[in-house]
């Protein structure tokens, strides 16, 4: 059922327009949902921008209806995401997700294709070559399918290049 509610919810948010916003209004937005309590000099340095752009961007996003301003003394402020704010964090948020899962499925069926290819030639022992995201797919995909790790190169090497997985055979 919850998962059911999450998909409604996923649909609800896909469903809106996207929202044109700045990489320094997003940073923005994810910096106050962070501390409300926040100085624009903090700011400045956090997202390495002037002052003065951090006031020119904050008061873009309180006239966008995204951030509410109120003044706990003469000196200090406190900056609230509205919920138009929040529902433009959230968005970008989710298409961040989806856009990450669809990578990881890209390289998940490279991943799978090439093991596939590789237990046909007979081939049970690899060394992977490499210890980010896309050999990580490639090294739980080789676990799965009863491929050896090796320890050291071998005859069979795997290493990522591009957005593409190489294999590369040792001459001895």
């Amino acid at each position: 059922m919850t998962g059911g509610c999450f998909y409604v919810r996923i649909q609800k948010l896909n469903a809106q327009p996207m929202t044109d916003i700045k990489p320094n209004e997003y940073a923005l937005l994810n910096e106050i949902a962070q501390d409300s309590m926040v100085t624009q000099a903090n700011l400045s340095d956090r997202l390495g921008i002037a002052v003065g752009s951090v006031n020119w961007y904050i008061k873009r996003l309180i006239t966008r209806g995204w951030v509410k301003v109120s003044h706990l003394d003469r000196t200090r402020l406190k900056y609230d995401l509205t919920a138009e704010g929040m529902a433009v964090l959230s968005q970008r948020a989710l298409l961040y997700a989806r856009d990450s899962l669809k990578v990881y499925g890209q390289y998940r069926v490279k991943a799978k294709t090439l093991v596939k290819d590789l237990k046909e030639q007979g081939i049970r022992s690899v060394y992977i070559d490499g210890d980010d995201e896309a050999m990580d797919i490639m090294r739980l995909t080789c676990i799965e399918n009863e491929i050896l790790l090796s320890e050291a190169p071998q005859d069979v090497a795997l290493k990522a290049v591009g957005q593409e997985f190489q294999v590369i055979v040792s001459s001895s």
